[in-house]
């Protein structure tokens, strides 16, 4: 650390304790509290470039092609933007129950229909394996989740009647969460269709999430290869990731980065390597110039090799569940399906891209870092199911312009 006099500035928008690294022009210094940064020169390099000229990620992605996946069908012919869907994703639920089962399905059909991507895009995962869901989850818990062995009041606390049907639901969607890493690292960028259960901790769940999958992705991927890659976890969902923040909070190889609504739920935080607490309220610019405020520098000092992006769209406005007001394209969407809107100057359009801007940054800046990333949907909430799910979609549109800009 520089002598007193040279004392370097605080991360910007780190109050005076939260996040404890110094910053000087030249390098980032190691924090003294999270222990997970690095000491790194800074380096940008061009998005267009980063796929052919960065050795890195080019490494990586050699690496990925020998790959085995936990798959029933990949799409090795199409290079085009890995889409990760199940049909099993959904499952029935009784009547009139808050959670939006059948928005996944619905997510894909509006891909397809507005020619987003073709069906050559679609790999499918296969189940989870009990040995790949134990690198998280506790036997006891297995034991009991799998067999339906629950108590009434684990099964409140989930949200969830059990039945066998969640049980399958739940294990490929952890399923779709892994294949979706394992492609990114072969393709740069991979999109799951559901994922971001953040919630579930190792021997219970919580909060419509019974198992983790951003957990079980992380820890096989991190001991999935001949060196321990490092991961990061970027949650932009607006409940904090406590389940995540749990499991990874004395692991150094993963690093867990929340920016939720501070008075949401959970009612009781767990510590993330890097919280963000926000207001509720909270617009587009302010939130946006948060995320851009500390992605790069994260990405930068604990270079990671492995992004995994929860990209719920419960911070919009509309959310039953929310309590932030970011937008969506709702513009962008109404003219690619001909509707009319009122006459708008450029600039209130622009500023109706709140969830888009988002998705299109994190995954921009991701890239032009050079590290593979994997996105999952997280956490959404409206009885307008076809609403829900284009909204859900933003991520994925998203995704396309990124892979469009580096073929």
């Amino acid at each position: 650390m520089a002598a007193a006099k040279n004392k370097p500035n605080l991360h910007p928008l780190s109050g005076d304790s939260n996040v404890c690294a110094f910053i000087t022009p030249e390098r980032v210094f190691i924090p003294y509290i999270t222990g997970k940064l690095v000491q790194h020169q800074t380096e940008m390099t061009g998005l267009k470039r980063v796929f052919c000229k960065n050795p890195r990620l080019t490494e990586l992605v050699r690496n990925g092609l020998c790959r085995c996946f936990h798959a029933e069908h990949v799409r090795l012919e199409s290079s085009g933007l890995p889409i990760i869907h199940h049909s099993k994703y959904v499952c029935e639920l009784p009547a009139n129950h808050r959670f939006p089962m059948g928005k996944f399905p619905r997510v894909l059909h509006f891909l397809l229909k507005d020619q987003v991507i073709t069906e050559k895009q679609v790999w499918v995962p296969e189940i989870a394996s009990r040995d790949l869901l134990s690198c998280v989850h506790t036997e006891d818990y297995l034991n009991k989740f799998l067999s339906g062995k629950t108590s009434e009041q684990e099964q409140r606390r989930t949200g969830f009647p059990w039945s066998e049907g969640i049980v399958s639901r739940c294990r490929y969607e952890t399923g779709g969460t892994v294949l979706a890493a394992e492609a990114a690292l072969q393709r740069g960028l991979a999109c799951s269709t559901a994922g971001g259960t953040h919630h579930a901790f190792p021997g219970y769940g919580s909060g419509f999430c019974l198992l983790n999958d951003l957990a079980v992705a992380a820890k096989y991927l991190k001991e999935d290869c001949p060196t321990k890659r490092k991961i990061l976890i970027v949650d932009l969902d607006v409940h904090q990731g406590d389940g995540t923040a749990f499991i990874f909070k004395e692991e150094p190889a993963v690093f867990t980065f929340s920016v939720h609504c501070g008075k949401n739920f959970p009612l009781r935080k767990q510590e993330s390597d890097l919280d963000i607490s926000l207001e509720d309220g909270l617009e587009d610019e302010e939130y946006l110039s948060t995320v851009e405020a500390y992605l790069p520098w994260l990405l930068q000092t604990f270079r990671p090799d492995l992004v995994l992006y929860d990209a719920g769209v419960d911070p919009h406005w509309e959310d039953e569940l929310g309590r932030l007001h970011l937008t969506d394209q709702g513009h962008l969407l109404a003219f690619s399906y001909g509707i009319s809107l009122p006459t708008c100057d450029l600039k209130s359009f622009n500023i109706s891209l709140g969830l888009y801007r988002r998705d299109l940054f994190v995954m921009k800046t991701t890239v032009n870092q050079g590290v593979p990333i994997a996105t999952v949907i997280g956490g959404g909430y409206s009885r307008d199911m076809d609403r829900l799910a284009l909204r859900h979609s933003i991520v994925h549109r998203a995704a396309t312009q990124v892979t469009g800009a580096l073929q």
